[in-house]
Parts: structure tokens; C-alpha cells; sequence
């Protein structure tokens, strides 16, 4: 441990940072070395898309919109559980199964939307989606 030079005879108070900066240097030279050996580059090659043909939509998507009230519409019809639960049925017996597409008010509670999306899934509807509205900039 330094000694103060002044006349006070005490022990120095400040920190000595001359190991502690060579401590970092070394490690950043030991980081900068063996970062590069660290990345394993394995060469995918990855499908190519086109976007210039439209994928072709079979069966028209049904839709269910939940309102904030609690209101479910298939197909912008108003429908109360048991005509819901009829119409699956008879969605699930199509084939092949049209996608089911959730929209919703931002205010409708997550636990309407919860319960609708059981009852779709435990019909045995298999294609279950969300729509937003797009991302405004």
C-alpha cells in the first residue's frame, strides 16, 4: 500500500489504475484474437422466391370478428353460440378447411378473444389466424 507524501503520514486514498488498465488491454487483445475463430461460417443455400405469381387461394378464408361488446360475427353475420359452434361444424367438414382469420377490436378483452379461439380450436379447425391492420410509419 502507497504512503501519502504529505505531512498528514496517513494512508492514500486513491486507487492505483495502472494494473487494472493492463488487465483490460489484455483481455482485449485475448478478445479481439479469438472472436474471429469463434464464428463458424457454414455456407446454406437458402431456396429462392419469386413474387411475380400470386399463391392460388383454394377455399375462401372465413372470418370471425369480435367485437368489443362481446359480439362474434361470422362472416360479418351476427351469431349468437350455438349458430358459432353449428357453422364450425359444418366448416369442419369441408374439405379442404378454409383458414379461420381472428379480427378484433383493440379494446376487446384478451379473454373474448381467448374463449373464441378455444372454441375454433377445439372444433378441430386447424388454420387459425390473426389480422391487423398494417404498421402505420
Amino acid at each position: 500500500m502507497a504512503f501519502a507524501s504529505n505531512s498528514s503520514g496517513g494512508p492514500m486514498a486513491d486507487i492505483n489504475v495502472t494494473p487494472l488498465v493492463d488487465v483490460m488491454l489484455v483481455l482485449l487483445i485475448i478478445f479481439m484474437i479469438t472472436a474471429p475463430l469463434m464464428s463458424h461460417k457454414v455456407k446454406v443455400e437458402l431456396p429462392s422466391a419469386s413474387l411475380n405469381k400470386k399463391p392460388e387461394i383454394l377455399v375462401p378464408p372465413v372470418t370471425v370478428a369480435i367485437k368489443a361488446t362481446g359480439e362474434v360475427y361470422w362472416n360479418d353475420q351476427l351469431m349468437n353460440e350455438a349458430l358459432f359452434e353449428q357453422n364450425l361444424a359444418v366448416t369442419v367438414a369441408r374439405d379442404p378447411q378454409p383458414q379461420v382469420d381472428i379480427r378484433a377490436d383493440s379494446n376487446t378483452k384478451y379473454s373474448l378473444i381467448q374463449k373464441t379461439v378455444r372454441t375454433i380450436r377445439n372444433s378441430g379447425m386447424r388454420k387459425v389466424g390473426f389480422v391487423s391492420s398494417p404498421e402505420r410509419e
